[in-house]
């Protein structure tokens, strides 16, 4: 597995305004071997950038940027009940994917629409929001292998597919193989889920991973909180030897907010304590 970071956690990785170059400096400087970049409708790598400067940073880099990362289906939902909407999301991520193909990279994350969610004001019934995802997905899809870039839902807290067996049969009943999940371990935990039985069902439907930790206070006051990796609950020698047993072998993407001075420098020393279990697995077999 390749240790990544995610763009979204730099210091202006957010508000989109942190500069390429620079994030593939500090990628390079904390010891992540690849970068997850971030395309928006704003700041400094949108669908009508000019690719070149772009393309020779990365170059010169010996830091691998291998996955594209976009957050626009929180302002723009793919399932949302405004035609026009729906249209441009379909737009944007047609190009989206086109530019991961032009940066070389070999997948694009996407958040696959809103239903319901603490973090937007859309309210889409349930099964609605779900057919317009399918509807969606098939011209997404034949950009997608034209280009050969892998398009990877990610389950986030957007209302739908709470269930590992739900997104299986979901992105089974489409015959692509360009069609997978990007399996963010941390936005599983809570609500009684467990992410080495989600890596075990999903298994080669994975396509990518992020890693951030979480740390919940069961009880009346629902209090919960992302955090520092290893300093929340995520079973993590557990998950590491799920994703072993399926044999995963692409990145690891620490996603992890909101920056402070120090947040990649902790991540990298606890990356390296977390990708450590693999040896130690291994050495005690």
């Amino acid at each position: 597995m390749h240790k990544a970071i995610s763009y979204w956690s730099m210091e202006y990785g957010l508000q989109a305004n942190h500069s390429i170059e620079q994030a593939l400096v500090d990628a390079q400087r904390f010891g992540f071997t690849h970068l997850e970049l971030a395309v928006s409708d704003v700041g400094v790598l949108t669908c009508d950038t000019h690719l070149a400067p772009v393309k020779r940073a990365i170059e010169a880099s010996p830091v691998v940027v291998s996955s594209l990362a976009t957050g626009m289906s929180w302002s723009q939902n793919p399932a949302s009940d405004d035609l026009d909407m729906r249209l441009a999301s379909i737009e944007f991520h047609q190009r989206a994917l086109i530019m991961a193909a032009e940066l070389g990279c070999g997948a694009l994350l996407m958040v696959p629409g809103v239903s319901r969610s603490p973090i937007s004001a859309d309210l889409v019934r349930y099964d609605i929001a779900v057919e317009r995802m399918r509807q969606m997905l098939l011209p997404l899809l034949e950009v997608a292998e034209r280009v050969d870039v892998d398009l990877c839902l990610e389950n986030v807290w957007n209302g739908l597919f709470y269930s590992p067996l739900e997104l299986r049969d979901f992105i089974d009943s489409f015959d692509s193989p360009r069609l997978g999940v990007y399996l963010d371990v941390g936005n599983l935990m809570g609500i009684h889920q467990y992410p080495p039985h989600w890596i075990e069902l999903l298994g080669e439907r994975i396509k990518r991973v992020h890693i951030k930790d979480y740390r919940e206070s069961f009880g009346w006051s629902g209090a919960y909180n992302f955090c520092d990796l290893g300093a929340g609950e995520v079973p993590w020698q557990a998950t590491m030897a799920a994703l072993k047993e399926i044999n995963y072998d692409s990145t690891l993407t620490a996603e992890m907010l909101p920056w402070d001075a120090c947040l990649l420098q902790r991540t990298s020393v606890a990356m390296d304590q977390i990708m450590a279990l693999n040896s130690r697995q291994e050495a005690g077999q």
